[in-house]
């Protein structure tokens, strides 16, 4: 009762003299983005929609994800982070990540009378019994596994279900042919052009920009593929549109691999563009809250051949100070875009320069409908609102905690300025910790291990306790 009252007084002070109004929310999650494949973080990336939202809202400096994307999106939905649930949370998997009935985002909503949907791709279970519907969505469109063929729609090459749905039935023909940056874009200013009766959480992981990379424009029948008379050139660069921009940046790039992702953020970009003129179009942008990140740093490279008409690609994101890449607990792999955006709510230009994280998404979006979060699900994240509304500028101090695939074992905790960081198979012992000042360091050059023992002893004590509220096997 006291947490709905906080919450109504806050949506008060939010609208002003004006009654108070549940927001809608949209939540954008894109596909292996890495930090410096936006424009506000680098003037070589093209996403000029992306950055007018940004600088109208809220940026986070240091924010965290997962660093791969079935964890993170666990990490989203629930608030907590994956370990907290089974192995199969821990690593890409299209195997169930948690029981029916975990508390989520999508009960949350439901709890305080949202209509909820999610357009894209689930990757939390990819079996139609355990899809988003399952789990507190009144409508679900996308694929259920993960990354997916952007023309045939498939999760590669052996996988035989249908796995573009609607409501966990298979469309005719897959609803291949056309890309799915369009198809989820396209779903989603549908829904927002139909002006849902009640307030709505909007959920949209695209699959831009993972891999396979593929922008044919208007030649849909044709693979992205070298232009053998051109050589540094795709065939019919010239007349696909995702390959321009009127600033000529993405032409000014001359590596093609590159120029091919900077075409897929591009068209990511535009899509997202066309979503919110759908909101200013029907008189809804005012009353909705948007946040967006990233799931994980950026592939870098792909062996290709994974899924049909899958290229080979090297070092085709835009270079990273940053240490790693998707797959790493370095900050590459985990450090990535994110910001909020609500006008007339959250001030233009704002920067949050604490360190938060995608479990923080949960808890802030609770104060902000006045949801009551169960207490057989503790959270890990942290309530962001006195940041975003209130002119806030710090939190508490907590650790940040990273566990990635317990075959492969990578491991990290940050607290404050510190990080230790561990590579290698086997729960990490004291001795083997890498301690990093992120402050004086944020690339991770300089191991401070043997020069501050008693901050590695620290952090690795906070590790400890951290990995004990982890579920086993």
């Amino acid at each position: 009762m006291q947490k709905n009252l906080v919450a109504f007084l806050l949506l008060l002070s939010l609208a002003g003299p004006l009654a108070a109004k549940a927001p809608n929310v949209i939540c954008i999650i894109s596909d292996d983005q890495g930090w410096a494949d936006i424009g506000y973080n680098n003037p070589k990336a093209y996403s000029p929609n992306l950055d007018k939202l940004a600088a109208g809202g809220a940026t986070f400096s240091k924010h965290y994800v997962m660093p791969q994307c079935t964890p993170t999106r666990v990490a989203f939905f629930t608030g907590r982070y994956p370990g907290r649930f089974s192995r199969n949370a821990l690593a890409a998997s299209n195997a169930p990540v948690f029981p029916k009935g975990t508390f989520n985002l999508a009960h949350l909503f439901k709890s305080r009378g949202y209509q909820t949907a999610i357009m894209g791709k689930w990757h939390m279970g990819s079996d139609p019994k355990h899809g988003p519907n399952h789990h507190g969505f009144d409508y679900s469109y996308g694929s259920l596994p993960g990354a997916v063929g952007n023309y045939d729609h498939r999760y590669r090459k052996d996988w035989h279900l249908h796995s573009w749905h609607r409501n966990h039935e298979p469309l005719p023909n897959n609803e291949d042919g056309t890309h799915t940056t369009d198809l989820v874009s396209r779903d989603a200013i549908r829904y927002i052009r139909e002006k849902p009766s009640k307030p709505f959480f909007l959920y949209l992981p695209f699959h831009a920009v993972h891999t396979p990379l593929d922008e044919r424009g208007k030649f849909t029948d044709r693979p992205t593929q070298l232009d053998p008379d051109k050589p540094g050139r795709w065939l019919d660069e010239d007349d696909i549109p995702w390959f321009h921009d009127p600033k000529g940046i993405i032409q000014s790039e001359k590596d093609p691999e590159k120029r091919l992702f900077l075409a897929a953020l591009n068209h990511l970009d535009h899509a997202i563009g066309e979503i919110v003129s759908a909101l200013d179009e029907t008189g809804q942008r005012e009353n909705t809250l948007i946040l967006f990140s990233s799931d994980n740093g950026p592939q870098v490279s792909w062996g290709g051949n994974a899924y049909p008409d899958d290229l080979k690609l090297t070092d085709f994101n835009q270079p990273d100070t940053l240490r790693g890449s998707k797959c790493d607990t370095w900050e590459g792999g985990i450090h990535v875009p994110g910001f909020a955006n609500w006008p007339g709510k959250i001030k233009p230009g704002t920067q949050i320069d604490e360190n938060v994280h995608i479990i923080d998404w949960l808890p802030t979006l609770a104060t902000l409908t006045g949801a009551e979060v169960p207490e057989e699900h503790p959270l890990d994240g942290l309530d962001l609102s006195g940041l975003l509304f209130k002119g806030e500028t710090t939190l508490p101090e907590r650790d940040l905690y990273w566990i990635w695939n317990t075959a492969t074992n990578k491991w990290a905790l940050r607290f404050g300025d510190w990080k230790i960081v561990k590579t290698g198979k086997g729960e990490p012992k004291l001795e083997e910790w890498q301690l990093f000042n992120l402050k004086d360091d944020p690339s991770e050059k300089k191991n401070l291990a043997k020069k501050h023992p008693e901050k590695l002893q620290e952090l690795h004590a906070r590790f400890l306790k951290q990995r004990a509220k982890d579920k086993r096997g």
